[in-house]
Order: C-alpha cells, then sequence, then structure tokens
C-alpha cells in the first residue's frame, strides 16, 4: 500500500493505513492479559488524541503506535528489557515491506524503542514523547487498575501482602503481591509525562487509582 512521500497524512490515509496494521497486529500472540490487541487499540486511539493536540507527525505516530508491541516478550523473560527494541526492528521490516514511505522508518523506530517504561530510552522526539505518552497512559486509572489485576493475577500472586498490605512501613514488592505493583511504578507514573495533551488527563488517573486505593484499605481494614 504505498503512499507519496508528499502527500500529508489525511483521514483517508489514516483509515488505508490502519487497516494494514490491525490486520497484523490482531494475529500477534499476547505476552500477557494486560498487553492484547485491546491495549494496543486504546494505545493508538490516544496516541491520534495526543498528536492532533500536539500537532505530531501523524505519518510517524500511527506506525509507531499501532506497532509498540508487534514483537511481544513476557515479563519474566531475560529479554524484558530488548522488548521495544525488537518490536522496532520488527516495525521496520514490516513497514519496509508494505511499501512505507522510507523518510520516516527511522523516527518510527526510535518512537517504539522509547515507548517502553523498562528499556529506559529517551525521547529525542515530539512524536516519540506522544507514543510513550498514550502507552503510559493505560497504565493509569479504571483501565490501569484492570490490567494490573489481571496481569498479577495471571502470575499467581495475591491480591495483597500478608502484612502491611499498602506498605506504610515495608519496601514494595510487586512479585509478592498484586497491590503492590501500584507503589513500585503506576503512582511515580504521573510525573513522566512529557506531553501537555497527556498530563491533564495522567493526573485524573491518577487521581481515580488513588481513590481505589484507599477505598479498598477501607474495606480490608
Amino acid at each position: 500500500m504505498p503512499n507519496p512521500i508528499s502527500v500529508p497524512m489525511s483521514e483517508a490515509l489514516i483509515s488505508q493505513w490502519e487497516q494494514q496494521l490491525h490486520a497484523h497486529v490482531q494475529q500477534v500472540e499476547a505476552a500477557d492479559a494486560g498487553h492484547d490487541i485491546s491495549h494496543i487499540k486504546r494505545v493508538v486511539k490516544s496516541a491520534k488524541q495526543f498528536a492532533r493536540v500536539e500537532q505530531a507527525n501523524m505519518w510517524v505516530v500511527l506506525p509507531a503506535a499501532w506497532l509498540h508491541d508487534c514483537v511481544q516478550v513476557t515479563k519474566d523473560s531475560s529479554l524484558r528489557s530488548k522488548a521495544s527494541e525488537l518490536a522496532a526492528d520488527q516495525a521496520l521490516k514490516l513497514l519496509a515491506e508494505w511499501q512505507y514511505p522510507q523518510q520516516h522508518l527511522a523516527e518510527i523506530h526510535h518512537a517504539i524503542m522509547a515507548h517502553s517504561f523498562s528499556a529506559n530510552v529517551s525521547c529525542k522526539t515530539l512524536e516519540a514523547k506522544v507514543v510513550q505518552d498514550a502507552d503510559r497512559m493505560d497504565a493509569l486509572g479504571a483501565i490501569g487498575v484492570c490490567r494490573t489485576l489481571l496481569v498479577g493475577a495471571s502470575f499467581g500472586n495475591p491480591l495483597t501482602f500478608h502484612e502491611d498490605p499498602f506498605c506504610y512501613a515495608r519496601h514494595a514488592d510487586d512479585q509478592a503481591a498484586i497491590i503492590d505493583h501500584f507503589y513500585t511504578k503506576l503512582l511515580k507514573l504521573k510525573d513522566s509525562f512529557q506531553t501537555q495533551a497527556a498530563q491533564q488527563e495522567a493526573s485524573k488517573r491518577d487521581a481515580f487509582m488513588r481513590q481505589f486505593l484507599q477505598q479498598l484499605e477501607q474495606e480490608m481494614t
């Protein structure tokens, strides 16, 4: 599905490329319950929203968002920290096969590389910031709570640790209990968002998660 490089990414072109991208990613086997096709679709939705507000290049944002998890690595794999690099490399192979405009490939590769929390790659472009923000947004709010419970349960972890379940006096360990994941990672994400388009939504979702934890504690004690 070749596109002339000089043509802006109109809504019609977005729709055409999304058909190709969706058709591929829906065949990718999810590494865990939190990284299925529904997760990818939510990331794409947020990325498109942020890109339009921030006036980012959709030629970069769209394929990077759709393909950011095109290679999936389980959380307990020794390759986990390289997952985004593997996905970025695979994305370029796919896009080259589909004759995607070559001038955008390097920035797409970087955006996919930088989206991952565990990879710890700094975002060098606005487009990379948009994709990273979109992916991190899916870890917050109601959907963030649901994903945390799903993934934690899939590993056989208990909901809370038997002592100090809300980590007032102990070091949080999300290998020991599901709720600990809020304290090891999720409650630290709010201040990491890099675009103004994402920051306001992140604050709302962070507040919801804190309210959830307060309610859960009240019901348990």
